[in-house]
């Protein structure tokens, strides 16, 4: 494998203080601005509403155009407007109407209200035509049909399908959606001077197009946040418990029961056993929550693609973190005459390579994803740039230090060689993991 760093040898556990205050201050910012603060946006997929995704001709008046929803009583939307890098005169706007307790019909109610706010307040003035950026192909073809500009009369209907749907693909794919000039449609196969004249004569260009609509039912925007929280801590307890078994030491349950003589005790030696699994999982849950945190400070949403990008995130921090303790594991049995937090910066060392290599070329591709991939996919790809950072550094930052303070405190009730407290005592021969030590020196 390609090796960064030659044999570093950096004090990872004592620099954990730095870690922790780094950690500290993400959190208290970011939640400080999810509790007293914006809080958290969520998207139509939870909150519920309709959504409308409005292409413009020219750049839109956001104040005229929110003056025109609030005469249709629809004053408190949401008007976002959508940059992209890639299609930077894309003029394109989504107005959200929330919910707020409706039913399913009262929401169709908003949408229409939203389409006669735009109609009002951009009526193409002294025409009663039909507009040709709202025109659909089954409309199109019908109109075209009854015109018959080819004289084709028999077998039209089927001619006429294919031609609208050309002339409504051009419009789509080469003008985004609004076109400005009917003259354009004369590029399009099978667009003849008396096609065109026909369609000059029936319609006009209105100033904007309905790109798509949405419409999400408050009660399914509820169970559908329900769920996802229930999802993620599902996922996060199935790796608790699937590390604190991969990675357990010391005798069998039964057996430190026993040994202990209590449940405290007891309680003591399942979190030595478990100790790795639990310091993975608390790592993993202050990733997803810095991340939450940043969501709230800059105002992103949070969608059910976000929602796939968090469990992605714990999936790959869990993964990193996993290789880390591996290798601890592995110089827990190697190194026995070195103290714990010297085996665990030894560990952390020896992977630095592969985490920088892994994590870093994972990072490039999701921040081209997040400056180039367009508005839809803006929320998902913050989520795994900030993530990403925030998961690799909790591997070593995080995890890792919990359980090297972990094993300090309990270094004085627990015997070398057994558990996560290993490393504190010199290791003799006699002292193997997975093997009570004898009765007097537990």
């Amino acid at each position: 494998m390609i090796e960064l760093f030659k044999q570093p040898n950096i004090d990872w556990m004592g620099k954990a203080k730095y870690f922790y205050a780094l950690s500290g201050i993400l959190l208290l910012a970011g939640w400080a601005s999810i509790l007293f603060g914006s809080g958290i946006r969520y998207g139509i997929d939870f909150k519920g509403g309709t959504n409308v995704d409005v292409r413009f001709a020219q750049p839109p008046n956001v104040d005229k155009l929110r003056s025109g929803l609030a005469a249709q009583g629809l004053g408190n939307t949401e008007i976002q407007s959508i940059s992209d890098i890639a299609n930077a005169n894309a003029n394109e706007v989504v107005i959200f109407v929330e919910g707020k307790g409706q039913d399913e019909q009262a929401l169709q109610t908003s949408r229409e209200k939203v389409l006669g706010a735009l109609n009002a307040t951009y009526r193409v003035s002294g025409s009663n035509k039909a507009d040709f950026n709202s025109a659909t192909p089954t409309s199109l073809a019908a109109l075209l049909t009854e015109k018959d500009p080819l004289l084709l009369s028999a077998n039209a209907g089927d001619r006429y399908q294919q031609l609208a749907k050309k002339l409504l693909d051009y419009r789509d794919k080469n003008a985004n959606g609004v076109l400005t000039n009917l003259d354009e449609l004369s590029k399009v196969d099978g667009v003849t001077p008396p096609v065109l004249a026909g369609l000059k004569e029936n319609y006009v260009l209105g100033p904007f197009a309905i790109r798509n609509v949405e419409i999400v039912g408050p009660k399914v925007g509820a169970e559908l946040r329900q769920q996802a929280i229930y999802v993620t801590l599902y996922a996060l307890g199935g790796m608790l418990l699937y590390i604190a078994f991969r990675f357990q030491g010391g005798a069998s349950v039964g057996q430190q029961f026993f040994a202990q003589r209590g449940f405290a005790g007891f309680f003591l030696r399942l979190l030595d056993k478990g100790i790795f699994g639990l310091a993975a999982v608390l790592a993993v849950f202050h990733d997803v929550l810095i991340t939450l945190g940043f969501f709230s400070l800059l105002h992103f949403e949070i969608s059910l693609t976000v929602i796939a990008a968090l469990l992605t995130l714990v999936g790959y921090s869990m993964n990193d973190t996993i290789v880390i303790f591996d290798r601890i594991r592995e110089n827990n049995r190697l190194l026995r005459n070195e103290s714990f937090a010297d085996v665990v910066n030894k560990s952390i060392n020896q992977t630095l390579s592969r985490t920088i290599l892994t994590s870093g070329l994972t990072f490039l591709t999701v921040l081209v994803l997040f400056l180039m991939g367009g508005q839809v996919l803006r929320a998902f790809s913050f989520a795994l740039v900030v993530g990403i950072v925030v998961g690799t550094y909790s591997s070593f930052g995080i995890a890792a230090p919990l359980v090297v303070a972990w094993n300090r405190w309990r270094g004085q009730g627990v015997a070398a060689g057994t558990g996560p407290a290993a490393g504190n005592k010199a290791r003799g021969s006699e002292n193997v993991p997975g093997r009570l030590a004898p009765a007097g020196r537990r």
